[in-house]
């Protein structure tokens, strides 16, 4: 009997003993039980929270608000049979945005944002206001040039806009409606959007973050903070367009703005064309292998067009050792040859080919929008 009481003692002890273990296990090691029949919990997640606060902080200080004056003679007649009112001078205003690409005090922004202004005024982020200069404007592109005389700018650091993607994250940064410096984000819809019949060179960049009046001009940048483009349009003001944006890419306005610090004006080659884009209908009509090319609707008078002896109808393939594909690449490739320079044009003529020289002149500026 003593011995069965010894035994009895000695399995309940262990047994206290075991559960006291299992408990103090299970205390420290929770994740021990994922293991028990066969079922297993992934490791807890570590709680995250996206912000783009140090792209904000990077790029936002230098991106301006501006504000620019107009004066209109004369006003609206209150009384259409009123013959003794006199029309009063007005001022129009216009609110837009910009940006500061030079230490030096270069800002820049939409050209339809001071298009016609008699004054400028800027506004950084830091609550100082300057007057600005207009250092030239490429209304080809709606760009402009403006320069402020202050001190101690922050510049924007540009990116590269042929390295974006569709789906990557954008902010636009800009002063929409006039109500201060405002954030948006989404990404990136799409990119070489053109024949929008927003400006003659359209390489748009589409986003769905807000674009709204106020703005354009200001930066559509990346999430490290780098202006990959200049907000610049939506698809139309007259219906509701929300997510449907378009930002000009900073490569070309690179190079606008280059040119309109180096010369005032940005220069472009001129053939003096009037192109239209190939159809499949079009192609069998002038008996073109494909689709790709142009077909001269008209030649300007006086052109280096004219005088290389390109002929309404022509369709032109190749631009020196380029296969053009449609109108918009024919402009371009145009364009981005300097004036003074020959270029070799190879086309189809009433079904026969056809090779000519044409010399290229400066493109005139474009006035107006």
């Amino acid at each position: 009997m003593k011995r069965l009481q010894k035994l009895l003692f000695f399995l309940f002890q262990s047994v206290t003993l075991g559960l006291a273990a299992a408990f103090v296990v299970v205390w420290l090691r929770p994740d021990l039980l994922s293991s028990i029949n066969g079922l297993r919990r992934s490791p807890p997640v570590a709680a995250t929270s996206a912000s783009f606060r140090s792209a904000v902080q990077a790029a936002a200080p230098a991106v301006v608000n501006i504000h620019s004056a107009q004066a209109v003679e004369g006003g609206v007649t209150p009384w259409l049979d009123d013959a003794d009112f006199v029309p009063e001078d007005r001022i129009e205003t216009t609110l837009g945005s910009g940006v500061i690409v030079g230490e030096e005090g270069y800002i820049l922004t939409n050209h339809h944002v001071i298009r016609d202004a008699n004054s400028v005024q800027v506004a950084l982020a830091d609550g100082r206001i300057a007057p600005a200069a207009v250092v030239g404007a490429d209304p080809d592109t709606d760009l402009a040039l403006l320069k402020i005389e202050l001190a101690n700018l922050p510049v924007i650091t540009m990116g590269r806009s042929d390295e974006i993607r569709v789906g990557d994250v954008v902010l636009a940064i800009g002063n929409p409606f006039g109500v201060g410096q405002t954030v948006t984000q989404g990404i990136v819809s799409a990119t070489g959007r053109n024949y929008l019949g927003h400006a003659t060179f359209e390489n748009f960049i589409q986003t769905d973050a807000e674009i709204n009046p106020g703005n354009s001009g200001g930066a559509l940048v990346n999430a490290r903070g780098e202006m990959i483009g200049v907000n610049s349009a939506i698809l139309s003001r007259s219906v509701r367009a929300n997510g449907t944006g378009f930002a000009v890419p900073v490569n070309l306005a690179r190079g606008v703005v280059n040119q309109l610090i180096e010369h005032g004006r940005v220069i472009r080659g001129w053939l003096g064309v009037d192109p239209q884009d190939v159809t499949p209908e079009l192609a069998e009509a002038f008996g073109l292998e494909d689709d790709s090319g142009i077909i001269v609707r008209d030649v300007y008078r006086g052109s280096p067009a004219e005088a290389a002896g390109i002929e309404r109808g022509d369709a032109i393939t190749h631009i020196n050792d380029n296969a053009v594909a449609n109108a918009h690449e024919a402009l371009t490739l145009i364009a981005s040859t300097a004036p003074g320079e020959t270029v070799r044009i190879r086309g189809v003529r009433r079904g026969q080919p056809f090779v000519t020289k044409a010399i290229i002149i400066e493109r005139a500026p474009v006035t107006g929008s």
